[in-house]
């Protein structure tokens, strides 16, 4: 099996590290499939070795809305851990074909209640996780449809941003409109008129797909950004 990187950024234990490179059973992905959809019956969870996976849920009114992009070292489905005939609660999309280990649900809670160790360094790794998704829907609630818009944009410099030449920052990731207007909760249209006034103040701009922020200090100001610390301010 190959050698992976699934400490990310993250400072896990050895214990942990050594847990989740032990499993073997590793499968392919394909862009446009699911590995779950909500309400299906969780017995498996799953880490990421390449590709992206999205994590979204589906309001009863058919919009849909992403709560994350899942990448290296990541794991998928751990809201189900210790809850007896679980069934996932959000969607797992493809949207960049990789490789996924898929890691029993049983044999997870068991380690993690006879390992004491292992069990504190999950513990963290789950706090972050929580804090993340919490100021992300702060941001949303907070800030109306613009202040969620620019906080995502925020949020997907520190996960896919490359710095330029001239100091700007391009995200090293193909979004349409719409997915942006996924991770926000709103509607296209309304991204659409937002990053087209972005547009026009040169506050962005796009090549080959890809978007560039010219003036992050622009999107910071109009949210009232608090400086939150960036492996909390991700979308990842």
């Amino acid at each position: 099996m190959p050698e992976y990187n699934i400490l990310k950024n993250r400072k896990l234990s050895g214990n942990l590290k050594e847990l989740l490179n032990s499993v073997e059973h590793t499968i392919k992905t394909k862009k446009g499939t699911f590995l779950f959809q909500e309400g299906m019956p969780a017995t498996e969870l799953y880490i990421v070795r390449s590709g992206k996976i999205q994590i979204s849920k589906i309001s009863p009114d058919g919009r849909e809305l992403s709560l994350r992009i899942c990448t290296v070292g990541d794991i998928v489905g751990e809201l189900t851990l210790f809850t007896d005939e679980a069934k996932y609660l959000l969607n797992a999309k493809v949207i960049e074909s990789g490789e996924v280990s898929i890691l029993k649900k049983d044999f997870l809670e068991k380690q993690l209640m006879e390992n004491g160790p292992v069990t504190y360094e999950f513990m963290k790794y789950m706090s972050d996780h929580f804090r993340k998704t919490q100021t992300k829907f702060r941001d949303l609630v907070l800030h109306g449809k613009k202040g969620a818009l620019y906080s995502t944009l925020i949020r997907m410099t520190n996960s896919y941003g490359v710095t330029l030449d001239d100091g700007s920052i391009l995200i090293d990731l193909s979004l349409t409109n719409q997915d942006l207007a996924n991770f926000c909760g709103t509607s296209r249209e309304s991204v659409n008129r937002m990053l087209s006034d972005l547009r026009k103040n040169s506050i962005i701009s796009n090549q080959k797909g890809k978007m560039i922020i010219h003036n992050i200090n622009f999107l910071r100001n109009e949210i009232n950004c608090e400086g939150c610390p960036i492996d909390l301010c991700r979308i990842d």
